[in-house]
């Protein structure tokens, strides 16, 4: 079967992607063997879109977002070839000095571990206020109001006195909140969100993700890349799923189209390995995709999902 199960019906055929991705490949040298992480991605954001970017651990999700934004650390790892057109231009291909001016405040990223995405030397204050006034050109009093209100949106306590501690006096999931209001603060055209809700509670997490659709559509046409594992909130929230495994994209579909009928084999596993109703818990076992995923510096050749497939 192709590595790629595509659906060939646009959301709106006559609108011009917000960001479109060619051909992205990103590798990762160590001790001599390169890794091909991402190899050869190609999908669209669209206008006003929550698309879901789904798989398991290691299949390229965040190192797709990385990529975009030029965060990739070289060494190790390099961008090998690809673009990124964002109004019109290749985020790829742009200076250091251009893609400052672009990350924050037309593209945020929420990302995926907050106890290491925080500056430990400097107060949450200072951090949110840097990239406000920046961008901006706030005054301290006006960087410092907003941030609050972003920190309160967030749901944490006390925002205002908060601005003067440090990331350590913070747990894990307070800190995920103030990388979300981080995110949030300047009203980006394209929020890239990486596991945005992984050390929340529950209630929290509804909370957070209600806010992040609240404010997209504060925007005129901002769209969100929701990067996760949860499968529940994809149905939930997104307009469209980008399926990866392997550094490849195996199939991409509208969100109802694609749990109603998967077309990939990975796809059909990822579904049928969780929970439903309709299980009888003591005499059925939830499913399982047979195997491991190999190892990322020796994929198989053909179909990167041949090993494990069971067709």
């Amino acid at each position: 079967m192709s590595h790629e199960a595509h659906r060939t019906k646009p959301i709106e055929d006559k609108t011009e992607p917000l960001v479109s991705v060619r051909d992205l490949h990103t590798d990762f040298t160590v001790e001599g063997k390169t890794a091909q992480a991402v190899d050869g991605v190609s999908f669209d954001i669209m206008p006003g879109e929550v698309l879901g970017l789904v798989g398991e651990s290691g299949c390229g999700k965040s190192v797709t977002a990385l990529s975009l934004l030029k965060l990739i650390p070289d060494p190790p790892g390099k961008i090998r070839s690809g673009a990124a057109i964002y109004k019109g231009q290749d985020l790829l291909a742009m200076s250091y000095d251009e893609m400052r001016k672009i990350r924050g405040n037309e593209i945020a990223m929420i990302f995926q571990e907050p106890m290491t995405a925080l500056n430990p030397v400097f107060t949450i204050g200072f951090q949110m206020r840097e990239a406000i006034q920046h961008h901006t050109g706030a005054s301290k009093t006006e960087a410092n109001n907003q941030a609050v209100d972003m920190l309160e949106k967030v749901g944490l306590p006390d925002a205002r006195a908060r601005l003067d501690n440090y990331p350590h006096q913070f747990s894990g999931g307070m800190r995920q909140r103030v990388m979300i209001a981080m995110a949030l603060s300047l009203h980006p055209a394209l929020l890239i969100a990486d596991e945005p809700t992984t050390a929340l509670d529950v209630t929290i997490q509804a909370q957070i993700l209600d806010l992040m659709l609240h404010m997209k559509s504060q925007r005129e046409g901002a769209s969100i890349l929701l990067i996760t594992h949860d499968l529940a909130v994809v149905a939930e929230t997104c307009d469209r799923v980008v399926v990866m495994y392997g550094g490849k994209i195996q199939e991409v579909a509208p969100v109802k189209e694609l749990f109603r009928n998967p077309m990939h084999p990975y796809t059909r596993g990822l579904l049928r390995s969780l929970p439903r109703p309709e299980l009888d818990s003591e005499q059925e076992e939830l499913e399982t995709i047979p195997g491991i995923v190999p190892s990322i510096f020796d994929w198989p050749q053909g179909c990167r999902f041949s090993t494990r497939c069971p067709l």
